[in-house]
């Protein structure tokens, strides 16, 4: 009979089932569960079964020493939704704080079928082989149904996953907004901490959502490709006008003359629209990740873009409307959570949806009903 699994100690307590994951204890017998040779049964157990739960400065002393095993114990850490887990991340990202900043962020986003991974992976080895240390916070799509997530970004960069000099993070998406996940920004600084100095942070797709992520990189990277229809169909104007660099990639063979005419075409169409960080031009590039051309030069145009926007001082003006935003963000993500965990407004709930569904009641009206329970709750409270 098929066992019950028990709920990971990363869910949140009020959860109600809507983790699709689940741990099961192992079997007794050989590798299908039957007795008989190789089976599990007589062989001691694994020392490093169950990890002994860290500290604070255990976390902190181990990312400090670029131990790759505690750097993505403390990420697992902070990406918990487990309020004792929020609590001791807090604790980890406040000592490590004075450690970071001192890394090139850079978030690559695409069209679906542009070639990130590849690229990623040539960009990666490029910047390795030239003496940096870098770390790759790749988001993968999360399903609507199960909430899994396949997180297979490893496996398409094998060579650059083996690169001693790289540490790369798979993460699901969760659904969030541009596949940027909640806690990524905080990823970014325990890497920054951990010495890594170029950090790539690789989203979904591309799309009006996408922009998310132009919220915690100092540089946004647009890769295109030709050969999809229209040759502008990638150029949405949510996404263009704040790319600071736009990369058309699977420029070889046959296609590297469209690939040129599209970066003409592309170039031509970037004049329509503001410069996307101020002091800097938006360069239109060609390259071929498959075979690693055009790679140096787009490297070249990051540290260009570096220079010249820390030297206007822009580099840091930035960072510092990115840690407002982010300090803006975590209020609203702490007060929707304060609301839906209301007892008021999860009791009232229920029929109130029905109502909505039912064309009873306005959205507007049922909004102001949850909201009128959450508050009478609060005023009681603080009476």
């Amino acid at each position: 009979m098929e066992t019950q699994g028990r709920t990971p100690e990363w869910v949140p307590h009020d959860a109600e089932g809507t983790y699709a994951s689940s741990v099961r204890e192992g079997v007794e017998g050989s590798h299908d569960g039957l007795p008989g040779e190789g089976g599990t049964k007589d062989l001691p157990a694994s020392p490093g079964a169950k990890r002994r739960a860290l500290n604070a400065q255990e976390y902190v002393d181990g990312v400090r020493s670029g131990d790759r095993v505690i750097l993505g114990r403390a990420i697992t850490l902070i990406e918990s939704h487990a309020p004792d887990h929020v609590a001791l991340a807090q604790q980890v990202l406040t000592q490590l704080l004075p450690l970071t900043g001192a890394s090139l962020r850079v978030g690559i986003t695409g069209i679906p079928g542009s070639g990130k991974s590849t690229f990623i992976e040539a960009l990666g080895c490029h910047l390795t082989s030239a003496g940096h240390r870098v770390a790759v916070l790749a988001i993968d799509p999360s399903s609507s149904v199960t909430r899994g997530s396949v997180l297979g970004d490893k496996t398409r960069m094998e060579r650059l996953a083996r690169d001693p000099r790289c540490f790369i993070r798979p993460s699901p998406s969760g659904g969030t907004l541009g596949g940027v996940t909640r806690k990524t920004r905080e990823s970014m600084l325990v890497c920054e901490a951990a010495g890594f100095d170029v950090i790539l942070v690789e989203t979904i797709g591309v799309g009006q959502s996408e922009i998310a992520v132009r919220s915690m990189v100092d540089m946004f990277l647009l890769l295109l490709i030709t050969g999809g229809g229209d040759d502008l169909q990638g150029i949405k104007k949510g996404v263009m006008e704040l790319a600071d660099a736009v990369v058309i990639n699977k420029a070889d063979g046959d296609n590297r003359v469209r690939a040129e005419a599209m970066r003409a075409d592309t170039a031509l169409a970037l004049h329509y629209f503001g410069p996307a960080t101020e002091g800097w031009t938006t360069p239109v590039l060609t390259c071929s990740a498959r075979h690693g051309e055009g790679i140096a030069a787009v490297w070249q145009a990051a540290e260009d873009f570096r220079a010249a926007v820390t030297q206007r001082g822009t580099f840091q003006q930035r960072r510092n409307s990115q840690l407002l935003e982010w300090m803006h963000g975590m209020v609203e993500d702490r007060l929707r959570a304060q609301f839906t965990a209301d007892p008021d407004v999860r009791q009232l709930l229920p029929s109130i949806e029905t109502a909505v569904k039912t064309g009873t009641i306005t959205a507007a009206h049922a909004a102001e009903q949850l909201l009128a329970a959450f508050e009478r709750r609060h005023q009681r409270t603080s009476s």
